[in-house]
Order: structure tokens, then C-alpha cells, then sequence
């Protein structure tokens, strides 16, 4: 049934829908890529398909002639190029409320290993900053550490953070199960409300909670404390089991 016209263009429901639908997808993906290397090829690959729109109209036959054979491999140079991004729109996909409205996974893999980790840390007095990444990319944080792309381990953590090695300073970025990169620089809160004794190592977990959506695990070196920083503000914890049961929520929307 048309709702209304546009000139001679029927306005139905289900366009309406369709177009929600759309900008909804669109809104999702900017979100995911945002921050990330793939933003970026992803304006190249705009440009691209708006070269191969133009150059017919405008009769470049040359520039026409070669859009056309690299047609025939682009898909495949899509998902090569965007491994990362459809990897992580796929795990966004499938960690959704909606999904879980039908499937409920179980535990996360890591968090055995982060919590043993801050264990053995905080027993060790080490200090210690861990980026766990949500929806919104940091690949401007990971440019800044050194890259490592290894499986979390507790031993691993452990070891990055023990002090007079060379990964012990900055942050560890934790992604998609991976430490994908150590040493990481993160911005400080410049927030007047933070009390004046906060170290910078809570600033900068302040700091980058507040532009993005990822949990910030932090140790504390004078103290052994063990607090959360999320959507800017800085929660301090009581035990390792309060840590699990938090670290749970916020990672899986349960």
C-alpha cells in the first residue's frame, strides 16, 4: 500500500523499512571501522567505484577498459583487504542481543586468562593496563605500542608488564581474542572531577574510556588495586571475582 508520492515515485512501507534497514547497516559498519586501517581503504575503494561510474559517462575508454578487468577481481581483493573488518562484523554479528535472544554462548575464552593474570600481578605489586576492545575500533591506539598478534595467556600479560622489560610501559591491547599490540600510548582524562591523587595510569584509562567503549583493566603499582574504567569513570573492585563477574557483563551484554 503507497503511504504517499514523491512526482511520479510511490512512497510504500516497506521502502521506508528498507531505507531504516539500510542506514542502520551503514551506521553499524561506519561504527566497527571506525578507527581502524579499513576506514581508510574504505574511502579508496568509494573513490574507486565512483571512477568506474564516471569514467562511462564521461567515455574514457582507456580508464573504462581497465575498471573493467580489475571488476572481475574485486570481491576477492575485498575480502582480502578487509579480512580484519569482516571478521570482526561477523563476532559483532554473533555476540548481538538479537542473537542471543536465540543463542546463548558460553564463557569468553579469555577471561580465565586476564583474571589469573591480574592474579598474579596484583600479588607481584606489578602495574598493569589492559585495553579490552569492544565495537569501536582503537587502531590509532595500536599504531602507537609495538604489534604482537599473539593468543592471550595469562603468562604472556604477566610477563609484559613485569617491570625493566622493554613492553612493560604503556598499555596492552587486548582484540577479537588476540593481544594485538603492547606498549600502547593512551590519552589522559583532562576531566577537573578525577581526584588530584589519580595516578596517570588511571588517567589514561580514564581517558580512552572516554572515547571509546572499551574496558580498561588496571592494577595498581602502589596498591595492588584492581579497577575498571568505562565510559569514563573509574570503578575500583573488591576481588578477583568481582572482576570475572563485571568483566562478563560488559563483554557480553548479559
Amino acid at each position: 500500500m503507497d503511504l504517499f508520492s514523491i512526482g511520479f515515485l510511490p512512497i510504500r512501507a516497506v521502502d521506508i523499512l528498507d531505507i531504516g534497514v539500510v542506514a542502520y547497516i551503514l551506521y553499524q559498519l561506519f561504527r566497527l571501522m571506525r578507527g581502524t586501517r579499513g576506514a581508510t581503504m574504505l574511502v579508496g575503494l568509494f573513490i574507486i567505484i565512483l571512477i568506474s561510474i564516471i569514467a562511462p559517462w564521461l567515455r574514457m575508454s582507456g580508464l573504462s577498459l581497465l575498471i573493467a578487468q580489475v571488476q572481475t577481481v574485486w570481491v576477492i581483493v575485498f575480502v582480502i583487504l578487509f579480512q580484519p573488518e569482516l571478521r570482526r562484523i561477523l563476532i559483532h554479528i554473533g555476540q548481538s542481543r538479537v542473537i542471543r535472544l536465540f543463542y546463548k554462548g558460553g564463557e569468553i575464552p579469555i577471561l580465565n586468562e586476564i583474571v589469573d593474570a591480574v592474579k598474579i600481578l596484583s600479588e607481584k605489586g606489578y602495574g598493569a593496563l589492559m585495553v579490552l576492545v569492544r565495537e569501536v575500533g582503537v587502531g590509532a591506539i595500536i599504531e602507537t605500542g609495538v604489534k604482537i598478534n599473539a593468543r592471550v595467556s595469562s603468562a604472556l600479560l604477566a610477563s609484559i608488564f613485569t617491570p625493566r622489560t622493554p613492553l612493560h610501559d604503556g598499555a596492552v591491547v587486548i582484540q577479537e581474542g588476540m593481544i594485538a599490540a603492547a606498549k600502547c600510548l593512551l590519552p589522559i582524562s583532562e576531566n577537573p572531577a578525577i581526584n588530584p591523587s589519580t595516578g596517570m595510569r588511571h588517567r589514561a584509562a580514564i581517558g580512552l574510556s572516554e572515547e571509546s567503549d572499551a574496558v580498561m583493566v588496571v592494577v595498581s603499582e602502589e596498591t595492588s588495586a584492581v579497577s575498571l574504567a568505562v565510559d569514563g569513570k573509574l570503578e575500583k573492585l573488591n576481588d578477583l571475582e568481582e572482576l570475572r563477574v563485571r568483566l562478563s557483563k560488559l563483554l557480553t551484554g548479559a
